[in-house]
């Protein structure tokens, strides 16, 4: 008799996984070499980073499709990586071209380049993005037959293609180039701390902090969420793996599902503005900035501060509303157990600063130092016992989840390339900045108005990160004409295209999170909107007061503009929240407005 409860070898299903296992390491590898291969050709480590995504955008993916499906997926991954070895191996004589295409074959590597940037946006964020990008090329291809100023005088198509394709001015402009050597990275850090204890971490020393308070359960859920999304950025991934452990808590000390549900989801969605990650957006700014990642950091840290402390206070406020006790003794970990696992976060995030702030190396050395410590932590578990298989399980595991997410994050850079290297070919960019400085009418607060709208509405259908890159082409040019500086500008936007979590219709963390608590997410979203009361003032706290982000130049200055609006945010929250008389709560409203704004710092 044939024993089948062992695989068998050669079962196909077994060998695609292990192609897949085998790819996943190749991508991991690849990435944290680039930390220290030195000076690459842009049109050689750019094209190889999406070589490294395409297996896991077509072929890996959560539901493998099958028949005639399968077919298309392969061709179109085969042809993507025809394509980007093309770019690559002819990297120099295509420099020569000065992007103007020459041939039938270059053409047809050129379209198939745009097609395959567009495809890869949809299967991972659906229509919103490329259906962006196709109207941007639409006008790059046809903008010269539109009356007035919206039109442009024409491009060689030749030169138009050329540019997005074979040059660092569309697919593999400077977008691409943080995607690959430096955000790659930092996904492949949370995905080993992730694997590991790293999560029972992060969840201890909240428990350990917050956990006797009133509304103890819902302030863990705020600590954790902090900790583990400033690594992670990613608010759906929180809400995945804190959300498992303080919702069913939450629940069983009797809050409310929907106000359980709020709780986590916003939370979660302040991972993506909690340095020192971001979601990868702190990268991408000081790339866009021309900055340095440590005033990026530090200019973004106390307005991450002011946003979890609104969600603290909000938690607190319908502690009392709800009568909301502590968490159970018996649900508090032990000091030994707490002091073991907190050495899985603490190592490689005191590593990651330490590097950051104490030597002259890049952020992407330090992520690659800290990922190795983390690594070299899987070996134990949460009794400090090693053990080489679950090493190796682990080792496993990180790698897929990081080259599943590297080829996310570059599906949506690919793309995105090509709307901000169409904006610069035809100036399209300029020309929304004079719109939005005729609509407002040139008044600070109605551009801040409409651009927040814009965000508001395109971080609706694409992530946070991608909605941002859009956004800040078209419209931080405006903010900046008007008088914002650079970086405010910048974190204004990134601030409101995080909106859209927590804001219906689409609401993805409200979503999720209402999904694992059983709450209609009307509800969760309701609450989370007056939880969430940071998200919507403190990017307009920084605009009105300025010294907020002044941290590394003026700390005292930036410190007291923090109290005073941390104050304001707390009299808004109370308003919002608290059972009180109806004109009591609007003048804690119109009180907080007033502390915030009309001081300004």
């Amino acid at each position: 008799m044939t024993d089948t409860s062992r695989p068998n070898p050669a079962h196909p299903l077994l060998s695609l996984h292990t192609v897949m296992v085998v790819l996943a390491f190749a991508s991991v590898g690849y990435h944290l070499w680039l930390v220290m291969a030195g000076l690459i050709p842009h049109l050689i480590s750019r094209p190889l980073h999406i070589i490294a995504a395409l297996p896991f955008v077509f072929l890996f993916t959560a539901r493998p499709s099958t028949g005639w499906r399968r077919v298309v997926d392969v061709l179109l991954c085969a042809f993507g990586l025809a394509a980007c070895l093309y770019v690559l191996v002819q990297h120099d004589m295509l420099d020569n071209q000065y992007g103007r295409l020459r041939g039938t074959l270059q053409f047809v590597v050129a379209w198939g380049l745009i097609l395959l940037a567009l495809e890869m946006a949809r299967r991972q964020v659906k229509w919103a993005m490329p259906g962006t990008a196709a109207l941007a090329l639409l006008y790059g291809l046809f903008g010269q037959y539109l009356p007035g100023e919206l039109g442009h005088a024409g491009i060689p198509l030749a030169s138009f293609l050329g540019t997005l394709t074979i040059t660092e001015g569309g697919l593999w402009g400077s977008l691409t180039g943080v995607s690959a050597e430096v955000v790659a990275v930092f996904v492949i850090l949370g995905a080993v701390v992730g694997a590991g204890e790293g999560g029972q971490g992060f969840m201890a020393a909240s428990i350990a902090l917050a956990g006797r308070l009133r509304a103890g359960a819902a302030k863990v859920s705020v600590l954790s969420s902090a900790l583990f999304g400033s690594i992670s950025g990613s608010a759906s991934a929180n809400v995945a793996s804190t959300g498992a452990i303080t919702l069913p808590t939450m629940k069983r000390l009797g809050y409310p599902p929907a106000l359980a549900a709020a709780v986590e989801a916003v939370a979660s969605s302040g991972g993506q503005i909690m340095p020192p990650v971001m979601g990868a957006g702190a990268f991408i700014m000081v790339e866009l900035l021309r900055t340095t990642y440590n005033e990026v950091l530090m200019a973004a840290l106390l307005p991450a501060v002011l946003f979890f402390w609104g969600v603290w206070a909000g938690c607190d406020l319908y502690g009392r509303r709800y009568g909301l006790e502590p968490m159970r003794r018996e649900d508090i970990p032990p000091f030994a157990r707490v002091a073991r696992l907190v050495l899985f976060f603490l190592i490689p995030f005191g590593l990651l600063l330490a590097i950051l702030f104490l030597s002259g190396n890049t952020p992407q050395y330090a992520g690659a130092a800290a990922t190795g410590a983390s690594a070299a932590l899987l070996l134990f578990d949460a009794r400090l016992r090693p053990s080489l298989r679950r090493w190796g399980a682990r080792l496993v595991e990180a790698a897929v989840s990081a080259a599943r997410q590297i080829a996310t994050i570059a599906a949506i850079i690919f793309c995105a390339g090509l709307i901000i290297g169409v904006l610069n070919i035809t100036g399209l960019g300029v020309k929304i900045t004079s719109l939005i400085l005729g609509l407002s009418g040139g008044n600070l607060w109605g551009a801040l108005l409409l651009t927040g709208l814009a965000c508001l509405i395109l971080g609706m259908e694409v992530p946070t990160t991608a909605a941002y890159v859009i956004c800040v082409a078209v419209a931080g040019p405006a903010l900046i004409e008007i008088g914002v500086e650079p970086l405010h500008a910048h974190l204004f936007i990134f601030w409101f295209a995080l909106l859209s979590t927590i804001t219906p219709p689409v609401c993805g963390a409200v979503f999720i999170a209402a999904g694992m608590a059983g709450a209609p997410w009307l509800s969760v979203a309701w609450h989370a909107m007056r939880l969430g009361i940071g998200l919507y003032i403190v990017p307009l706290a920084f605009i009105a007061n300025p010294a907020l982000t002044a941290l590394g130049s003026t700390p005292w200055l930036a410190l007291a503009a923090c109290v005073k609006i941390g104050l304001g945010v707390w009299m808004v929250s109370r308003g919002l929240i608290h059972r009180e008389a109806g004109a009591l709560r609007g003048a804690w409203l119109l009180g907080g407005l007033i502390v915030i704004f009309a001081f300004g710092l």
